[in-house]
């Protein structure tokens, strides 16, 4: 029986047989033993992605200990509210860390985060000009979820990005992605796109 693991731009979790880039947790378990959802959503403010595959590790997924959840792509991660591992993906972790407005350390970068994503248990969303938005950002528009990508809007779909319009100017949005991943994109950091927004 496929998993509710799938993380949505909205930080919501679904069921979706689509692959993608990224997996990742949200600080330990919140799965039952029967790998099926508790009324829980995270099991602490680090929330992070990681790579699929690192050092030849086998998980049992929803296993015995942290619930596993799976991305699109980092554009999708950081829209739910998800920063690198600093473990399976330093790199990139001291990358983002290096761009974050305020403190560095990961527990101090979670709470930050933490307050930025959720509106109680709600996603939370940052009313910004969509002129302002980097590559990267993405908002609430229309129909679901688009990522803004140079002149275009990406609209996110579980399995890629399926449609492409320009992006409109002089409106306000609804923003998906907490701020201070905005400002850590604007200062330069590429995140990891799955293939189909280069299509």
């Amino acid at each position: 029986m496929p998993l509710q693991n799938r993380v949505t731009p909205f930080g919501e979790l679904t069921i979706s047989s689509a692959r993608g880039l990224l997996m990742g947790n949200r600080g330990g378990r919140f799965h039952s033993d029967k790998r099926s959802l508790t009324a829980r959503r995270w099991a602490s403010k680090q929330w992070i992605c990681c790579v699929l595959d690192f050092k030849d590790r086998q998980r049992d997924v929803w296993g015995r200990y942290y619930t596993e959840l799976f991305f699109l792509d980092e554009v999708t991660a950081f829209a739910a509210g998800h920063r690198p591992c600093f473990e399976c993906r330093r790199k990139d972790a001291q990358a983002f860390a290096a761009l974050f407005p305020g403190p560095r350390k990961a527990p101090a970068m979670d709470t930050v985060l933490h307050a930025e994503r959720l509106d109680g248990r709600a996603k939370r969303r940052h009313r910004r000009a969509i002129d302002a938005l980097p590559d990267g950002a993405m908002m609430a528009f229309d129909d679901g979820a688009y990522a803004v990508r140079g002149q275009y809007l990406l609209r996110w779909s579980p399995s890629g990005y399926d449609k492409r319009p320009v992006r409109p100017h002089g409106i306000d949005v609804d923003v998906l992605t907490p701020p201070a991943i905005l400002t850590v994109l604007a200062k330069g950091y590429a995140p990891l796109w799955h293939p189909s927004a280069t299509k």
